[in-house]
């Protein structure tokens, strides 16, 4: 197929563009550069750079798209929070600007990149597709807004065909079959991971954690984390399960919840490093607790994690960290 990749510059865009070309499709890469730069495209797309809100110039009836996989947008809780009018305008604006290109140009299918914090705080865990949502931060509503917009899109016509995945903390690298990698490095950097290897490696004084007093084992936020291979297969086996019409939504973690403080020890284990820790007021719009089962995911898709334990998923974002210098 001939696919669109819209944010393919950033970590998981970056990742699924390599997974599809290995895979045996023709990929063209759009992204602004905004918060990236190209070091992560891979070199056998064809990389185009701009912004989605423009995205009419390049996804036309003559380019021919089988189908577009969106991941372009801002993904900082509280960022979203202090810059509303960035998130709407990048998240929701420029999505319903894809999706009228879509519809204009006949493509038939769309991955969106949607996110755990549609979910907000839950009422129980794990959290399903059928748990109620109820974002707590405007990064939340944004991609909250833009799901639901997918669903509206697919029930006007017979032709678009969609899935959102609802992803929970990702981390970990790409390994290619070079012994290349591909990983995360957001700029600013907001993800507890990387943060926590940079602060082993020295390039950080100390890691704070947002609070200690939350409703958890040990006080600090716990999050299931996804190993970025894992979370780029499930894209390639939603994109082939599509039909027309249809919006189907799926939540992809490990089913595991591991806390903050859990965090830091397995990077204490896998570096060898100390890493000093200092506790923070709670930052606005932090759930306590997220988790999720992936049982639609499994049942309709086939897609079960390979890589679920949290020391792997260290261990491989450190070796991408490393491989930087």
């Amino acid at each position: 197929m001939k696919l669109l990749v819209t944010g393919g510059a950033g970590y998981v865009g970056a990742c699924v563009a390599r997974m599809l070309l290995d895979a045996g499709h023709e990929v063209v890469v759009v992204d602004d550069l905004s918060r990236n730069d190209d070091t992560q495209v891979p070199k056998d797309a064809t990389f185009i750079q701009a912004r989605v809100q423009d995205i009419a110039t390049v996804l036309t009836p003559a380019a021919a798209f089988d189908g577009v996989l969106h991941f372009a947008g801002l993904i900082a809780a509280g960022e979203s929070m202090a810059h509303p009018d960035w998130h709407w305008e990048n998240n929701t604006r420029a999505s319903l600007a894809l999706l009228d290109a879509m519809v204009a140009a006949g493509t038939p299918r769309l991955i969106f990149s949607s996110t755990a914090a549609t979910y907000g705080e839950p009422e129980r865990l794990p959290l399903t597709e059928q748990s109620p949502t109820n974002p707590v931060n405007t990064y939340g509503d944004t991609k909250l807004a833009v799901d639901r917009a997918i669903t509206s899109y697919t029930r006007a016509g017979d032709t678009l065909g969609a899935a959102s995945l609802r992803y929970f903390n990702v981390a970990g690298a790409l390994i290619n079959a070079d012994g290349t990698m591909i990983g995360e490095r957001h700029e600013p950097e907001t993800h507890i991971i990387p943060l926590t290897l940079e602060v082993a490696a020295g390039t950080r004084e100390k890691m704070l954690l947002f609070g200690d007093d939350y409703d958890t084992p040990d006080g600090t936020c716990v999050r299931d984390y996804i190993h970025i291979a894992d979370l780029a297969r499930a894209h390639l086996l939603a994109l082939d399960a599509i039909s027309p019409g249809t919006h189907r939504i799926y939540n992809l973690g490990n089913g595991i919840g591991f806390s903050n403080r859990q965090v830091v020890e397995a990077v204490r284990e896998v570096t060898g490093h100390p890493v000093p820790v200092e506790i923070a007021p709670r930052r606005p719009g932090d759930p306590a607790a997220l988790t999720t089962s992936s049982a639609r995911a499994q049942a309709d898709l086939g897609w079960i994690p390979r890589h679920p334990e949290l020391r792997d998923i260290v261990a491989d974002a450190w070796a991408f960290h490393r491989s930087r210098g």
